[in-house]
Parts: structure tokens; sequence; C-alpha cells
């Protein structure tokens, strides 16, 4: 497996390749260390593609560019490094074709947790935390 797949409850979204992904789960709206990344085998992203993700995206879904997917069960990530299962919360993903998407679990404020995803890679990319 070289990329990053991310399956979507009930295939809502279907199954998406992914260069790269931001998870945040509900609890990172109280304590940002629960936000996790995952990136697939072979690409060039670091903290800074990381960070310029959630920034993007942020600013994208502030302009009405980005639309949110629902979500209303477990969202599951597969890729080399691992896998990764999201219960609640919101998934900010690069597709492998560059484009940008998002999925939020029915009930939660996307704009929140945008805004905490990128605060929290702001902070990381700056303090190197």
């Amino acid at each position: 497996m070289n990329g990053l797949t991310i399956n979507f409850p009930d295939g809502g979204n279907g199954p998406v390749e992914c260069a790269a992904a931001i998870i945040v789960p509900e609890q990172a709206l109280q304590e940002p260390g629960y936000i996790t990344m995952m990136a697939g085998q072979g690409t060039a992203v670091d903290k800074h593609g990381l960070q310029a993700l959630a920034q993007t995206a942020c600013y994208q879904f502030q302009d009405g560019e980005l639309e949110v997917a629902g979500m209303t069960g477990p969202c599951r990530l597969v890729g080399p490094s691992g896998e990764a299962e999201l219960l609640r919360g919101m998934i900010i993903y690069r597709e492998t074709s560059g484009a940008i998407g998002a999925a939020v679990h029915t009930g939660l404020n996307p704009r929140k947790l945008l805004e905490s995803a990128h605060r929290y890679c702001t902070r990381w990319v700056r303090l190197d935390i």
C-alpha cells in the first residue's frame, strides 16, 4: 500500500485516496493534543505541508469554497504507517489529485474544528511541539 485511504461510514463519500489527512476528534475542541496526522508513503508532506492544509481548509471554508461532507458513523483511515479510526470529529484531507476535502460528524461545528486544527498546526510549526 502506497497511499492513505479514508473509508467513510456507510461508503457515503466512497473510499478516498489521499496524500495526507488531519484527524480532529471532538476532544480537540478542549485539548488540541488529540489532533493527529497521517500521510501516504512517498509523499513529501512535512509539518509545513500539514499546516498549509489546515490553513487552506480553514480559509476555504470561511470563504464558502470548501464544502464539508457529513458523516454519521466511524471513519477509518488506512495508511502505510498504520490505521486510525475516528469515532466523532472531523477529517481534513488532501486528495492525491491535490484537491482539499473535509468531512465532519453530524451535530459538530465544522468551523470550530477547522479553527482548532489550524491553531494546532500553526503552533506545531512555530514552536516545534
